[in-house]
C-alpha cells in the first residue's frame, strides 16, 4: 500500500507542476537567445555551477529558480549583473551557506532554501527588503543576530533544522506574520516571539520543550490490509488525502472514509507525527473533520477520517507571491452579510474548542474551510498545529493571542467579501502558484 501511495503521490505532483502557469526552461534555450526579456526563469539540469548565461538576461529577470539541482554556491558578481532579481529558490541542493552576494540584490524579496544542508548564515547574507525566507529543512543551529535589520519581513519558515534558540533581535520584525520553528532543538519556548504585533500563524511543534505525543487508545488502529486507496482527494506538505474502501463490515468501520498517508519526513510545517497526535487531541466538534482511527506501520503512518460530502467547496485559496501571507480568494467570489456571520460564528466556536483541548492550529485560514451550500463549514489540516498544554500561563495566554490574531484576519478576509463591501481586504485576488 504505501507504495501505491509513492506512485499517486508522484503522479499527482507531476499533474500539478505540469498545470503552473510557468515552464522549466533549459539552457539551451538560454544560450540559443529564444528566453530573452523573460521576467521567470528556471533552470533544472543537474547543475553544479551557475550558468552566466543567466546574465543576459539582466534587464528583465525577477524571478530565478534554480531548485533541484547540485548548486553549492553562487557567483559574487550575482547582485550587479541581476539588478531586478525580486525572488530567488534554490531548493534542494547542496548549499551549506547562504550566500552572503543575496545580502546585496537590492530588489530581493523572497528567499528560498528548502532541503539542502546548510548550516550557517553570515551576518550580511539577507537583503534588507526580504519579506519571505524559507529555509526548511537545512542544518542551521543560529540565525544571525542581523536577521532583525530585516524589518519588512512577513514569512520565515525554519522548520527541520537545528535550531537551539532565537536571537533577540527577532523583537524587531514588526511585520512578522508567519512563523515555522518546528522540528528543531529549543529546549525553550521563544519568548521573542509573543513581542511582535502582527504574528498570527506560528507553528512549533517537535522541539524537546513541547509536551509529549500521546498514544490515544480512544482511537482504534487499522491495519492497512483493510483498506483500499482509490482516487486522490487533495494533498497538503505533510501527505496526500485519497478515497479509500474499508473492508466491508470491519469493526463497524463506514465503507467510504478518507485517509491521509503521510510522507514520514519533515516538512514546512514540521514533523506528520506531530499532526497526526494534535488531530487527535482535539477529538470531535461539528466543525472539524472528525477522526476515526489511524495507521501505525513501519512503511506507513496514516490518519482515517470522516468522507468529506463532495458538495464542500474551498473557501479560499493559498497565499500568493504577492499576498505573502495573506488568503487569495475566486474572482467574484462573494457573501452576503448574514452568510459571512454564520461562517464566523462556526470558526470562533472551533477556535474556542481548540483553546480548551490547548492546541494551536497554526494555520488558521480560509484555505484550510471547506463550505457546504447551506453555509456549514469543516476546518481541518493540522500540519501546523502545536500542543501547548506544559507552558506557562503567561506563554499560553500569548499563543491563544496569536491564534485569535489569525481569526481576526479571517474574519477581515471575510468580511471584505461581503456583497457591496469597499473594506480594503482580498475580494478578487487572483490564484498564484508558489513554491514552499
Amino acid at each position: 500500500m504505501a507504495a501505491f501511495f509513492c506512485a499517486n503521490f508522484r503522479s499527482l505532483l507531476a499533474k500539478t507542476y505540469e498545470s503552473m502557469e510557468y515552464s522549466v526552461h533549459t539552457l539551451e534555450q538560454l544560450r540559443n537567445g529564444e528566453l530573452a526579456g523573460i521576467k521567470r526563469l528556471e533552470l533544472s539540469e543537474n547543475l553544479t555551477v551557475f550558468p552566466k548565461e543567466i546574465y543576459r538576461l539582466s534587464d528583465s529577470l525577477e524571478i530565478l529558480d534554480l531548485s533541484s539541482n547540485q548548486l553549492d554556491d553562487l557567483p559574487s558578481d550575482l547582485a550587479e549583473n541581476l539588478p531586478n532579481l525580486k525572488i530567488f529558490f534554490a531548493s534542494n541542493n547542496v548549499f551549506k551557506h547562504v550566500p552572503p552576494v543575496l545580502g546585496q540584490c537590492e530588489q530581493l524579496e523572497m528567499i528560498g532554501f528548502k532541503h539542502n544542508q546548510i548550516m550557517s548564515m553570515a551576518e550580511d547574507c539577507l537583503p534588507e527588503k526580504l519579506r519571505w525566507l524559507i529555509l526548511t529543512d537545512n542544518q542551521l543551529d543560529s540565525l544571525p543576530d542581523a536577521i532583525g535589520q530585516c524589518t519588512r519581513l512577513e514569512k520565515l519558515a525554519l522548520a527541520g533544522n537545528r535550531l537551539t534558540s532565537l536571537p533577540d533581535s527577532m523583537s524587531m520584525l514588526r511585520h512578522l506574520a508567519l512563523v515555522r520553528i518546528s522540528a528543531n532543538r529549543l529546549t525553550r519556548f521563544p519568548d521573542v516571539l509573543l513581542t511582535l504585533p502582527k504574528l498570527a500563524w506560528l507553528a512549533f511543534s517537535g522541539n524537546p520543550f513541547c509536551p509529549e505525543r500521546q498514544t490515544h487508545l480512544e482511537f482504534p488502529l487499522l491495519p492497512s490490509e483493510h483498506l483500499a486507496l482509490k482516487e486522490v482527494l487533495g494533498n497538503g506538505a505533510s501527505g496526500i488525502i485519497s478515497r479509500a474502501q474499508c473492508a466491508s463490515g470491519y469493526k463497524g468501520f463506514p465503507d467510504n472514509v478518507a485517509v491521509k498517508v503521510f510522507r514520514g519526513e519533515v516538512t514546512s510545517d514540521g514533523y506528520p507525527a506531530d499532526e497526526l497526535d494534535a488531530c487527535l487531541s482535539v477529538g470531535s466538534h461539528p466543525n472539524l473533520v472528525n477522526a476515526l482511527a489511524h495507521v501505525q506501520e513501519p512503511e506507513m503512518s496514516a490518519l482515517v477520517m470522516t468522507l468529506i460530502p463532495s458538495d464542500y467547496k474551498n473557501l479560499g485559496q493559498p497565499p500568493s507571491l504577492q499576498t505573502c501571507t495573506r488568503d487569495t480568494f475566486t474572482q467574484g467570489q462573494s457573501f452576503t452579510k448574514g452568510e459571512v456571520d454564520h461562517l464566523v460564528s462556526q470558526i470562533e466556536s472551533v477556535v474556542r474548542h481548540l483553546e480548551d483541548k490547548q492546541v494551536c492550529h497554526g494555520d488558521l485560514y480560509a484555505h484550510n474551510v471547506l463550505v457546504r451550500p447551506d453555509g456549514h463549514l469543516l476546518f481541518g489540516d493540522f500540519g501546523a498545529a502545536s500542543k501547548y498544554d506544559n507552558l506557562s500561563t503567561r506563554q499560553k495566554e500569548g499563543v491563544r493571542t496569536i491564534e485569535r490574531r489569525a481569526l481576526s484576519y479571517f474574519i477581515e478576509d471575510m468580511q471584505s467579501l461581503i456583497v457591496g463591501s469597499t473594506g480594503m481586504g482580498v475580494t478578487n485576488r487572483p490564484k498564484e502558484n508558489v513554491i514552499m
